[in-house]
């Protein structure tokens, strides 16, 4: 809708579809469906193409079915076929590798990581979801050196082996006796420094805190900043690695050391709390961090940069630049952009087994160190033969594809003249997107885009919400809630399905979905299509001398709704547009306006001239054709069906949108009072239907209108086949059926 708002509020529009078809989701389905473990398939080579081919093959037939749908949808994009996990895709994510390597803007580290035992590889901060959850809280007495005893409270005893320090807060006077006093961990008995932090919550549990590696972001930060040597005791798999535990799961390791601490009388008491428990975003799998080697992006250096930027991006809505600005405020480590996994670009790097120098090949193809032979004869640094130099198996995190997105989407391959428009600020990008991806796709690309080029990814940020059941639930696939669109395409139409999408909630916040909207879209429809066989039994008058009171008085209103409806469009909200439409071609031109028209159309009385007829047959044909284009973007099939027969035959979408229609100074004063009128109309039909009249049937009775309403008295009186019409207020008993407006009934034989 966007695309097609912008092409008739007279924009070029490049609007790239391709397919997003890296990253673990693709991975576990295959694991799921075909039962193979991943990790063991691709020890060798030629498990690892088999793997992918599988991956490649499912996202074959979603891409196939998910074209297949947006073209029944009538969306309106050029489709490439060269998706994320294209070479020509991999070529640029991995150029952009290259280029920041060489910048000194990534780096290789082994350090503290978000780690999913599940998926087996590293995550960002921004992949991490927080489930709330119960759980227990252990009170373990730890033995003090020299005398007496301190207890902790965690909900991590399975981590006491990992345990480095303990330490309270320096505003909490209970413990001060305890500063720099050494305290002996319960079953492991090595000792550990009591220490003062200010990260320490006094109010939890006892005040008095286990840091440990890792437990939780706390446990980072403390162990990074005191520059304290980490036990790692959790392995890659989830399961622990210490001489007490090891080779449980983590679960099973705290059970047992529960029971250990029981049995020695280190167990003080066990509390019900809840808990926020960070989970993977994919798998649900509860995470730890745990160290090892991958390769950084610097993200930290850049976070005041990044509020700038976060600052000056155009939000629709604005509300949701808070969103972003947090989260780059709560960003504690650099960015770590591996992954141990297999469906996504490979890191361009292999590594000289005998001097052990990390080599980045020139950027400009696509490579597969896994697979391929170094592009070198030999170690460029220390000469050893090209046998030595061992390819790297890792791959990059999907947002690091991901995030250079607007760069593909702007041309950098296919368009390079567009591009170029795009890197000197000259054409405007837009970034449309759900706000659960804000920390993520959005943040990432506006960094990496930064990084790359010194400029702000995207112009506009149009943020929408999140589609909901009819309850108002989210669609999991897990709850049996999630509605396909299709059904309702094939029963209700295309357009009556995006006139739902459009109408559901304003810009930014959460949409139900609606079957009944749906319906109303279909009604809306039919409408559309009867009102355009009604207006084409009359000939189409392109310009007039004289309009008719009535006529003024809706082509004004008209000229209203063009202002509301564009500037819903140029905000890129399309609820305003839908419902503005909806109304005034529904509530005002059918069932009032043309209703009223009738009698002069047809002017079967001869009550009206032909300049009258002419004004009708105008405004007719300006109401309709100008309603057609505004409608365009939101109903593209009708509109276009219709305009074709009627106006044109090349496609109203090849239009623009229409301008005001020049108007006489005293439209505007009537139009004023249109809806005094159509108030008036209603008040009639409600009157003869409560006496079971027909509506058509003549009324012996006497009308009073104010007289603001005399250059409609002609109409109304037609309309409703009323005998008398005065202005001002009847001397004698009178039903009022509208504000100011009084019906004085004879009586009827």
């Amino acid at each position: 809708m966007v695309a097609r708002a912008y092409r008739m509020l007279g924009w070029s529009v490049l609007v790239p579809f391709y397919g997003d078809r890296n990253g673990l989701p693709v991975e576990v389905f295959v694991e799921r469906t075909y039962g193979i473990n991943p990790h063991e398939a691709a020890k060798t080579p030629e498990g690892r193409e088999k793997f992918l081919a599988l991956c490649k093959n499912h996202l074959d037939s979603v891409e196939k079915e998910f074209i297949a749908t947006l073209r029944a949808l009538g969306c309106s994009f050029e489709y490439w076929r060269e998706g994320t996990d294209s070479e020509e895709y991999r070529r640029i994510t991995q150029a952009t590798f290259i280029e920041l390597w060489n910048r000194g803007l990534i780096y290789e580290a082994e350090r503290p990581v978000i780690w999913c035992p599940r998926c087996r590889t590293a995550l960002a901060e921004a992949e991490v979801e927080y489930k709330d959850e119960e759980a227990e809280l252990y009170y373990i007495k730890f033995p003090v050196k020299d005398g007496g005893e301190v207890i902790i409270a965690t909900t991590r005893p399975e981590l006491l082996g990992a345990c480095l320090v303990l330490a309270y807060n320096p505003n909490d006077s209970r413990y001060k006796h305890l500063k720099g006093r050494k305290a002996i961990v319960p079953i492991y008995e090595h000792e550990v420094e009591i220490i003062e932090h200010s990260y320490v919550d006094p109010s939890f549990g006892t005040g008095v805190m286990m840091i440990c590696s890792y437990g939780d972001q706390t446990d980072v930060r403390i162990i990074r900043e005191l520059g304290l040597k980490p036990r790692i005791i959790i392995d890659a798999e989830g399961k622990m690695s210490d001489n007490i535990l090891k080779g449980l799961p983590v679960k099973d390791a705290r059970k047992k050391i529960v029971e250990m601490l029981k049995e020695q009388g280190y167990l003080v008491k066990v509390e019900k709390i809840r808990r926020s428990v960070p989970t993977c975003w994919r798998c649900g799998t509860p995470l730890e961090f745990i160290h090892m080697r991958e390769y950084f992006l610097k993200q930290l250096e850049f976070k005041d940069v990044m509020k700038r930027i976060a600052s000056e991006v155009k939000f629709l809505p604005e509300e949701h630049r808070a969103k972003l600005l947090n989260w780059i405020d709560s960003i504690s480590m650099d960015w770590p952009i591996s992954r141990s996994r297999y469906y996504a670009t490979e890191v361009p790097v292999w590594r000289c087994t005998k001097c052990g120098a990390i080599l980045v090949p020139p950027p400009g193809k696509y490579y597969r160190p896994w697979k391929e032979p170094a592009p070198w004869d030999k170690c460029p640094v220390c000469g050893a033969p090209r046998e030595q130099l061992v390819g790297e198996t890792k791959v990059f995190d999907t947002w690091f594809d991901s995030s250079i997105s607007v760069l593909y989407a702007a041309g950098i391959t296919k368009y390079p003249h567009v591009f170029k428009l795009y890197v000197e600020g000259k054409a405007k990008a837009l970034r449309p997107q759900g706000y659960d991806i804000i920390r993520t796709w959005l943040y990432y690309s506006l960094l990496r885009v930064y990084q790359l080029y010194n400029k702000i990814a995207f112009d506009y940020v149009r943020v929408s919400g999140m589609g909901l059941d009819e309850k108002g639930e989210a669609m999991h696939k897990s709850k049996g809630n999630v509605i396909l669109p299709e059904p309702y395409i094939e029963k209700y139409g295309a357009d009556a399905f995006r006139f739902w999408s459009a109408i559901a909630a304003r810009l930014g916040s959460d949409y139900r979905f609606s079957e009944q909207l749906i319906k109303t879209g279909a009604l809306f429809v039919t409408k559309l299509i009867n009102i355009a066989r009604f207006v084409s039994s009359f000939p189409e008058i392109s310009s007039i001398d004289k309009l008719y009171p009535l006529d003024m008085a809706v082509l004004q209103r008209l000229n209203n709704i063009i202002d509301a409806v564009k500037k819903g469009y140029e905000e890129m909200d399309f609820f305003e547009p839908a419902q503005t439409l909806y109304h005034f071609v529904w509530d005002v031109f059918a069932n009032h306006y043309l209703e009223m028209v009738k009698p002069r159309i047809y002017n079967s009385s001869n009550r009206y001239s032909e300049w009258e007829q002419r004004s009708a047959f105008y405004t007719l044909h300006t109401v309709l054709k100008t309603v057609l284009l505004l409608l365009a973007p939101i109903m593209p099939f009708v509109t276009d069906y219709i305009w074709r027969k009627m106006y044109k035959k090349s496609s109203i979408h090849l239009e623009l949108f229409p301008d005001k229609v020049p108007l006489p100074s005293e439209a505007a004063e009537l139009e004023k009072h249109l809806d005094i009128v159509i108030s008036v109309n209603h008040g009639i039909w409600k009157f003869k239907k409560e006496r079971n009249m027909r509506l058509s049937e003549p009324l012996k009775a006497t009308l009073y209108l104010p007289l603001e309403l005399e250059p409609f008295a002609k109409d109304i009186a037609d309309l409703h086949k009323v005998e008398r019409i005065e202005f001002g207020k009847p001397q004698k008993h009178a039903i009022e059926i509208a504000k100011n407006c009084y019906l004085v009934v004879e009586e009827q034989s």
